[in-house]
């Protein structure tokens, strides 16, 4: 084996058998790569009619330095890549076989990996997501506060915390969970696995909703946080996402995370005020795979 070398695997129990205690020893930048690979391991990492799930570390001095995974629908996850080794990394998926559609990660990381890919390939990388990672600090409920409780979501809710996701698909525009939601297929979102909470007005009546994901490695990350567009302004997203907040520590969580819309002063604002800290920026690429023109080379 090289000094440096990425040892890549089909089989997601001997990566994180290998891989395991890297990913936990930075559970909140490595939130994605937690949560995504425990789905894989739990529903089976391959899909039917798909290229397999392909695994990978970067090993050196007999130690995991990063690694990566590409799903069966081409989605590339990394952990943080210096320059070099993104270039590596590109190399090494093009002689194996495996494009990817897209790359997700830390945006210095994501911005390497994009740019050693197109020289590599020529596809041309096209950003469509960009959002701030932050970290929940000392939990700091909202003031005033609104009157209502949290509630956790049932089986009778299921109907609108269905609706209230595609809701929120609409305004921040992701078009592949909407699309699995309108198609009925609900498995196929990435909010299938999560718990849902409420924020109840002292009626009974809904107003607010935030997601969190199972706790994988001490972590559990706040997703999404949902408040329909003619009750906004009252509290109700920060007294939700606190509520949540506390009972992912309550439950023994070591670091509770989010992802923010850069865009959205007023969500990063009102984290910031219940004590989430900054992390890090994360950007994902997609892949423009042109074909060559009939008689071109």
């Amino acid at each position: 084996m090289l000094p440096d070398d990425w040892q890549l695997t089909e089989d997601v129990d001997d990566f994180l058998a290998r891989a395991g205690d890297f990913l936990r020893s930075r559970p909140a930048l490595h939130n994605t790569p937690l949560t995504d690979i425990e789905k894989l391991r739990a529903r089976g990492a391959d899909v039917p009619g798909a290229e397999a799930t392909v695994f990978g570390r970067l090993e050196s001095g007999g130690e995991v330095r990063a690694l990566f995974y590409r799903t069966p629908h081409g989605r590339l996850g990394l952990t943080p890549l210096s320059a070099e080794h993104a270039g590596s990394l590109a190399a090494r998926l093009a002689g194996f076989g495996r494009s990817p559609s897209n790359v997700i990660a830390d945006h210095d990381t994501a911005t390497a990996f994009a740019e050693a890919w197109q020289r590599r390939t020529g596809a041309a990388p096209v950003p469509f997501w960009r959002t701030h990672l932050y970290r929940l600090g000392t939990l700091t409920p909202p003031q005033p506060h609104p009157q209502g409780r949290g509630r956790l979501a049932g089986e009778k809710d299921d109907e609108q915390v269905v609706r209230w996701c595609r809701e929120f698909c609409v305004d921040v525009a992701e078009t592949v969970s909407m699309d699995a939601i309108d198609a009925g297929s609900w498995a196929d979102t990435r909010f299938a696995d999560k718990h849902f909470t409420f924020w109840e007005t002292p009626d009974g009546i809904p107003v607010s909703m935030a997601g969190s994901t199972p706790m994988v490695g001490g972590m559990v990350r706040v997703d999404p946080v949902y408040t329909p567009a003619h009750v906004r302004g009252r509290g109700y997203a920060g007294a939700v996402t606190v509520e949540v907040s506390r009972a992912a520590l309550t439950a023994g969580a070591t670091d509770v995370v989010l992802f923010a819309d850069p865009a959205n002063p007023t969500s990063n604002a009102l984290y910031q005020r219940i004590g989430y800290v900054h992390v890090a920026d994360f950007t994902g690429y997609r892949f423009s795979y042109v074909a060559p023109e009939a008689g071109k080379e």
